[in-house]
């Protein structure tokens, strides 16, 4: 980094990434003047952003006055999260490190439309507010996960098949508007951004478990089926938010299974947690859902295990080109069908036909978030963007920094 990139937000990134976190080593990393680096972080501490945490000694300085040590001040702000599911949402106030302060889920059904569910979620981000005891001007964002296909740039979800009545609705704007009326205040809009959950789950997997993970890949099988795809350390969306949606890939032998999406042959019409729902009620066990499914498969249910490894085995079969293309180094398995079974037929097909090279170094897992990491992905993708260099430099800007 040259000294005219070192913008104050450049600063930043440096100190919340660990990469330079005393005045020295900002003035070693940017090459900017002692002078200017001192009048970066008065930007950034008065903006609140910073703080001063212990002294560390000075490398070869012979016993010389330790350095203070430049933090992120996680707690100067709160973001407020909602994973959306197709039956049960979560919602929280997470603080800008990614510790939840309070969290709420229960039933809502994505069906009952956006009007009603984000009028509901708004309803609940002012009650976890007033359970955490902070005040409404400290929210720097909303962070939303939802489960359809979503456009980044403008905030839309675009045709998804299991969220009728969602299809380019203005959900920025239209959660924002229910937030300031169930705060009753006219506080400013805060950024609002919406994401695929596969996305948002990938991004904070990535981020919890395989930092170093070059390329990371997490399938999410609940539902339907959805895959996220993290390179070097970011979100690959494709060109307008479709990457990953291989649950819509088609299969050659079921030309007969009808998908949500309104097409035959779909993997996701034979292999997702919706599909096995449908099996297992033709077969007399009754299933209304993909958590149900979950919920026979940790009982042992029989027809589910038996169910589940031949989806396993349909996912595998297509991930077998997946990871062909892709070649990640962590393929990660998550959702209400993400147990010993279906992961099992998974590996089978796996590495049955993938070519040895493909899959040498691949390791296959299951999340370690659990039903938390579509929450903390949403938190972290406010977060991630609002303190972005040029964000950063934006936002001090309008602060008169």
């Amino acid at each position: 980094m040259t000294g005219n990139q070192a913008s104050a937000g450049h600063l930043l990134q440096l100190i919340r990434e660990g990469r330079a976190t005393t005045r020295g080593a900002l003035q070693r990393a940017t090459g900017l003047s002692r002078s200017t680096v001192g009048h970066r972080l008065d930007q950034l501490f008065a903006a609140g952003w910073l703080r001063e945490g212990e002294a560390t000694p000075v490398e070869g300085a012979g016993g010389g006055r330790p350095s203070t040590r430049l933090e992120f001040d996680a707690e100067h702000a709160v973001v407020l999260a909602a994973d959306l599911g197709t039956h049960r949402t979560s919602a929280a106030v997470v603080d800008l490190a990614g510790t939840v302060l309070a969290e709420r889920s229960g039933e809502m059904l994505i069906t009952a439309g956006p009007d009603h569910v984000l009028d509901t979620l708004a309803q609940w981000f002012a009650g976890l507010l007033k359970e955490t005891g902070t005040p409404h001007g400290r929210v720097c964002g909303i962070g939303l996960s939802v489960p359809g296909p979503v456009d980044w740039a403008s905030g839309l979800v675009v045709q998804p098949p299991i969220m009728p009545g969602w299809d380019g609705f203005p959900i920025r704007g239209r959660l924002q508007e229910a937030w300031r009326r169930h705060i009753a205040t006219d506080v400013p809009a805060v950024p609002v951004l919406v994401d695929n959950d596969a996305n948002l789950m990938a991004y904070a997997e990535q981020r919890a478990g395989y930092r170093d993970c070059a390329a990371f890949l997490l399938v999410k099988v609940s539902t339907g089926i959805g895959a996220g795809v993290v390179v070097d350390g970011r979100l690959y969306r494709g060109i307008d938010g479709g990457a990953g949606d291989i649950g819509h890939i088609r299969l050659h032998d079921c030309p007969d299974a009808l998908c949500m999406c309104g097409s035959y042959g779909c993997l996701a019409s034979v292999a997702s947690g919706g599909a096995l729902a449908a099996q297992l009620s033709d077969a007399g066990v009754a299933t209304a859902s993909a958590s149900d499914v979950r919920d026979h498969l940790a009982a042992g249910q029989p027809d589910a295990v038996r169910l589940a490894r031949e989806a396993g085995r349909r996912v595998g079969a297509v991930l077998v080109t997946v990871v062909t293309l892709l070649n990640p180094g962590v393929l990660m398995i998550a959702g209400d069908l993400a147990g010993t079974p279906f992961v099992t037929g998974v590996r089978e097909l796996l590495y049955q036909r993938a070519m040895p090279r493909t899959t040498a170094h691949l390791e296959v897992v299951t999340s370690r978030l659990g039903e938390r990491a579509g929450l903390l992905g949403a938190a972290a993708s406010v977060v991630e963007d609002l303190y972005s260099p040029e964000r950063a430099d934006a936002r001090l800007a309008a602060l008169g920094g």
